[in-house]
């Protein structure tokens, strides 16, 4: 669904760190350059002209905020991921508001840092928009926010077809509650958990989708969130 050599550019100053990130995100099949500096990034955001941009705050000489404001100021069509240990939530929402299009506070999962730069990918670069989704037997159509199993329609609410179309567009990963809250509720702030609501949402999305099919396709990861995906043979 992601154009395979989609460009990333890391700014990190850590070395170990840098070196960690580039050896995963290239091994998920994209073309990845990395600068350990404010100056090279900067530069190398309008040479490269890439398509996604993670972004540590903390760097010597200038703050990653300073570039984020500049790449915002001068209209530059790129998607920022911040990725920092700055995660209180006033630092979060100033990063937000200065145009990021993500947050990631460290320490962070890798498999959750793959599917906010997948998820940032598929929103905003072309994309095999108007195909269906396929699971299994599960198509989901993104124009009509419908979804079916076996050629039988499935009765969704607005904010079921989300969920469901959330939880497809990271087939076979792991997404956390979280991850949910953030990216279908939009909630920015954990002052009030919605865990409740979400599992309640599941819950009722798992009996829409599952419960009149032998194949179970909305799993539950103990400790973690929840995945779908076709049970292993």
């Amino acid at each position: 669904m992601v154009p395979v050599r989609s460009k990333i550019l890391i700014i990190e100053d850590d070395r170990k760190m840098s070196a960690a990130l580039v050896l995963g995100v290239e091994g998920a099949g994209y073309d990845v350059t990395a600068a350990g500096s404010a100056e090279e990034g900067f530069f190398l955001v309008h040479s490269l002209q890439p398509d996604l941009l993670l972004l540590d705050l903390t760097l010597p000489q200038r703050n990653g905020l300073d570039i984020l404001k500049q790449i915002r100021k001068e209209g530059l069509d790129l998607r920022v991921l911040i990725l920092t240990s700055h995660n209180t939530i006033e630092d979060r929402v100033e990063g937000l508001r200065t145009g990021a299009d993500d947050y990631l506070g460290k320490p962070f999962s890798f498999p959750e840092l793959m599917a906010r730069i997948d998820a940032l990918l598929r929103r905003f670069l072309p994309s095999t928009q108007g195909t269906p989704l396929i699971i299994g037997d599960l198509s989901i159509d993104t124009r009509t926010r419908t979804a079916s199993r076996s050629g039988e329609q499935i009765d969704l609410t607005s904010r079921e077809f989300d969920l469901l179309l959330y939880l497809a567009e990271n087939h076979g990963r792991t997404v956390s509650r979280e991850m949910l809250a953030k990216d279908v509720w939009r909630e920015t702030s954990r002052f009030t958990p919605i865990d409740n609501v979400i599992d309640v949402q599941v819950a009722r999305l798992r009996r829409k989708v599952d419960e009149r099919f032998s194949v179970k396709l909305l799993q539950t990861v103990r400790g973690l969130g929840y995945s779908l995906k076709e049970p292993q043979p």
